[in-house]
């Protein structure tokens, strides 16, 4: 759990210990962005009733699985022998069940009972949920012309297997293809495009997780807890769902675009200063505010090890702690940061003797040590945040600082004359995505 997660409770996925479980934990996937529609020529597949062969081929399973769930009375086809799209997902997720090691025999024999039922899979909640397409890996390389390791990370940043060659995409990922099309063809380096990709999964891994614990324990809990059964549960919070889900959308939508604005920002904000600074009209401030990062390296696994409870007792005396070294130095923090905190200092003197003090109350109360970067300059802020050049060199000086260490910059060293603070230069250096070379130095109180 890290410092922004502080005052909440850390969510553990479920485990899928029984049959029932297992059937639950099959249909706890309701929140993820809807694939929407592609506007590319990669298959797109229609509306509406779909034959014996169609419904096997977008549940990708093999048309035989399809009369066995059926002769089980899992799929009811319609008149004709039509199949609706509930009914491929129905095959798809019965087929995901029986690979965990749930017996096919067992769950027609709960639904027969009325036990179990999957019906809630017709829910419009579920339609956002892809399909497989005809398309294969092959295909789909021959045909846009991207190199198959790309479109195998596309599957790989999700969490899945790699891909072969005869296997065939799903839509999700044929919508994903025209960005990398034009990524590629705008001269992006696969490797950037990689880790866009799998940053993108990784975030939204977590959100999907999140929100499957909040859905569990709020939704689902209360419904039993009230008297339902499994099957009553299962159509009730799929009936929430459709109604929750877009306005769930929107909020992620809307939150993401937010974040979108802030980092555009903070890069338009450090391209103006480089550009002020190579014509010679960025001016020097006589005693420039500071910025502040403190981390604690290994935190988060170490809340995550002693438990709830005892990690929101140790976040809390941590947020007191550096809350009343900053502001008794005349800073404040800024924002929480995962492993660490952002602090705003208008003079860089009292930020060297705040940042020593916390470092060491940190080591005071067994925690991993903690370190501290601290750059002085000028500073934009915007709806309660600081942006620049100086915020970002002084988050590269704490991630250059050893453990236990308050490394300071040049600028700093001169701003803090009158400190009972001595500094002690390291020498030259270079920073990831700083130009030219720092003077970096270590801070200690004066003996």
């Amino acid at each position: 759990m890290g410092w922004d997660g502080i005052w909440r409770s850390r969510l553990v996925s479920p485990r899928c210990e029984s049959l029932e479980h297992l059937c639950l934990s099959a249909k706890r996937m309701r929140w993820l962005p809807a694939h929407g529609s592609t506007d590319c020529d990669y298959d797109p597949l229609p509306l509406g009733e779909h034959s014996r062969q169609e419904v096997a081929r977008r549940a990708g399973v093999d048309p035989d699985y399809i009369d066995r769930l059926t002769e089980l009375g899992i799929l009811r086809p319609g008149p004709g022998g039509a199949f609706s799209h509930g009914d491929a997902r129905r095959a798809r997720w019965v087929h995901s069940l029986e690979e965990a090691g749930v017996p096919l025999d067992e769950m027609a024999a709960a639904v027969r009972e009325g036990a179990l039922s999957f019906s809630f899979l017709d829910a419009a909640a579920f339609d956002r949920f892809t399909e497989v397409s005809s398309t294969t890996f092959k295909e789909l390389s021959a045909r846009t012309g991207i190199p198959l390791d790309h479109l195998k990370v596309i599957r790989e940043a999700v969490g899945f297997a790699e891909p072969r060659l005869e296997d065939h995409v799903r839509e999700y990922e044929l919508a994903v293809v025209p960005a990398i099309e034009l990524q590629l063809s705008k001269g992006f380096r696969p490797v950037v495009i990689e880790r866009w990709l799998r940053v993108c999964a990784d975030s939204l891994h977590r959100i999907a997780e999140t929100e499957t614990d909040l859905w569990h324990t709020e939704v689902e809990l209360p419904f039993l807890e009230g008297g339902m059964t499994e099957s009553e549960m299962l159509e009730a919070q799929a009936d929430l769902g459709s109604e929750m889900a877009p306005l769930m959308e929107q909020a992620l939508l809307a939150i993401w675009h937010g974040q979108q604005e802030h980092a555009w920002s903070k890069n338009h904000v450090e391209n103006v200063e480089t550009a002020l600074e190579k014509a010679d009209l960025f001016s020097r401030l006589h005693r420039p505010p500071a910025m502040s990062f403190l981390d604690i390296t290994g935190y988060t696994r170490l809340t995550e090890e002693r438990g709830d409870e005892a990690a929101a007792d140790l976040a809390g005396e941590l947020a007191i702690l550096v809350r009343r070294c900053s502001q008794e130095h005349g800073g404040q923090p800024v924002k929480w940061l995962g492993d660490g905190v952002m602090f705003f200092f208008p003079d860089p003197g009292q930020g060297a003797v705040s940042a020593l003090e916390m470092v060491a109350g940190v080591a005071s109360q067994s925690l991993p040590p903690a370190r501290v970067g601290i750059h002085a300059g000028p500073v934009v802020f915007q709806e309660g945040d600081y942006f620049g050049r100086t915020v970002n060199i002084a988050a590269r000086i704490a991630d250059y600082a050893r453990p236990g260490e308050v490394v300071v910059s040049q600028e700093v060293v001169e701003a803090a004359e009158g400190t009972d603070v001595t500094f002690t230069e390291i020498g030259p250096v270079e920073l990831k995505r700083v130009s030219g070379t720092l003077r970096p130095h270590t801070a200690r109180r004066r003996d």
